[in-house]
């Protein structure tokens, strides 16, 4: 399933995205069992996904957990190797492994910044290493610690320097996080759920860092996500993934503004909305399935409340929409180019008028 049209910048003359994944598919095999007779599973986390990452944009990836976000993000980065498809950088083809000239272009930042900053060491030992390991520390160790620091707003920079990863708040941990990756000034910059492990009232600060760095140094930005009202804030493209499969891509005020598939109408039924005079009654129902055996067709139909036989059967294609918004889902497929009398309705009831029936 490809879902590209949201993805093309709409400037006359095209861009090169700085990073690109075309059709990345990627599985883990898990223990079954006991014993001598325990046996593996297949675990079917991400299925022929593609994606680019734009110079100076924010490309939000948004879904449930286990939808499989992480792991295109960590296919990104390669930090893992994937089973099909293939990473580009600038259009070429990346190196194999993770060397360290692509480590220094493409950085993660990790959802827990407690657990990736090293408890022992002081904030600037964290600073220090990446610019050492990079060959970037030619000058004055001191003022580039302090720099990056400010970078962050992290200020007065000597007294954060000194402290100790426990001695920091939350969002300040992740605003070293941030910073240590910003060391060997990458092109790209991988947000992995940067902001679920902190307190609401800190969340914004960590947003506008992102969204500042993106405007100020023209970083190419993936932000991962479960919560679509903070990907509507920070990003400029959301792309909506649902086990393991891309769903909706589009403009982030098109997308939420004019939902295309169910599971994206389901995900903004459920997000906060302060401007909404009533609580929302979310037709569907169920939780996401197993991707250990994940259902035929489209893997959204046992929970989804338009669902039709084909829906059961087929995968559905990716179509466009509007001028940019891209969806996989057979609502949006003519009539002419499906069999309609799977529904169980007449025939001159169409799945768009379902659509707009419930809407």
């Amino acid at each position: 399933m490809k879902l590209g049209a949201a993805q093309t910048p709409t400037a006359s003359t095209p861009v090169i995205p700085v990073l690109e994944g075309r059709e990345l598919t990627k599985s883990f095999w898990v223990k079954q069992g006991r014993g001598l007779l325990a046996g593996k599973a297949r675990v079917h986390a991400v299925e022929s996904v593609s994606i680019r990452l734009d110079p100076g944009r924010v490309t939000a990836l948004v879904g449930e957990s286990g939808a499989g976000k992480t792991t295109v993000g960590r296919l990104l980065a390669k930090i893992i190797k994937p089973d099909g498809g293939e990473v580009l950088l600038d259009g070429r083809p990346a190196p194999p492994g993770r060397p360290r000239a692509y480590a220094a272009q493409v950085q993660m930042v990790f959802q827990d910044p407690f657990a990736s900053l090293n408890p022992v060491h002081r904030v600037r030992h964290h600073l220090v290493r990446p610019l050492q390991i990079h060959h970037m520390a030619s000058g004055d160790l001191e003022a580039a610690v302090d720099e990056l620091l400010r970078r962050v707003a992290l200020k007065p920079p000597a007294h954060f320097a000194a402290k100790f990863p426990h001695e920091l708040s939350g969002g300040q941990r992740q605003r070293v996080a941030i910073a240590r990756g910003l060391a060997v000034r990458p092109r790209v910059l991988i947000a992995d759920e940067p902001v679920s492990m902190l307190d609401v009232s800190i969340r914004l600060g960590v947003l506008n860092l992102l969204a500042d760095l993106r405007d100020r140094e023209n970083l190419a930005i993936l932000y991962v996500t479960h919560d679509i009202a903070s990907a509507r804030y920070l990003a400029d493209t959301i792309m909506v993934m649902y086990a393991g499969q891309l769903v909706e891509a589009a403009p982030s005020v098109s997308l939420t503004d004019r939902p295309a598939h169910p599971y994206t109408q389901l995900l903004l039924a459920a997000a906060p909305d302060p401007d909404r005079a009533e609580r929302p009654a979310l037709a569907a129902h169920g939780a996401p399935p197993s991707l250990l055996a994940p259902p035929s067709g489209c893997r959204f139909h046992p929970r989804c409340p338009y669902v039709m036989e084909i829906c059961k059967r087929q995968v559905p294609p990716s179509v466009a929409v509007a001028s940019d918004h891209s969806a996989a889902c057979w609502l949006h497929v003519d009539p002419n180019e499906r069999r309609v009398n799977e529904t169980g309705l007449p025939a001159t009831t169409t799945a768009r008028d379902l659509l707009d029936q419930r809407n």
